[in-house]
């Protein structure tokens, strides 16, 4: 069922479609890009809210949060890249692997 004014067969949109390629990393790189996303967006956060709380929603903030941020981030990255294969483990330590399919 095509959404108002949205045609899924129309050619326009098959074409335009096909014009956004994004190209994917080789699955190798899997281990890196994991914590790299993982550590940019957790440490965004955490230090967005640790700066409003002890500057408040002001110009200060603007200025101190984005030093705040990266000092985070180069403390977050290379931790996680250390500390995640333990946490897998202990991970498969505590939750049970799903059901294998004819088992």
């Amino acid at each position: 069922m095509p959404f108002a004014g949205f045609n899924v067969t129309d050619a326009s949109f098959s074409k335009r479609n096909q014009m956004i390629v994004v190209r994917k990393l080789p699955a190798r790189y899997a281990p890196i890009v994991m914590p790299f996303v993982l550590s940019i967006l957790m440490t965004a956060v955490v230090s967005v809210i640790s700066t409003l709380r002890s500057l408040g929603a002001t110009p200060a903030f603007l200025a101190t949060w984005p030093g705040a941020w990266a000092l985070s981030w180069l403390v977050a990255f290379p931790t996680l890249l250390v500390v995640l294969p333990m946490v897998r483990r202990i991970v498969t330590l505590l939750v049970a692997a799903p059901p294998q399919p004819g088992r």
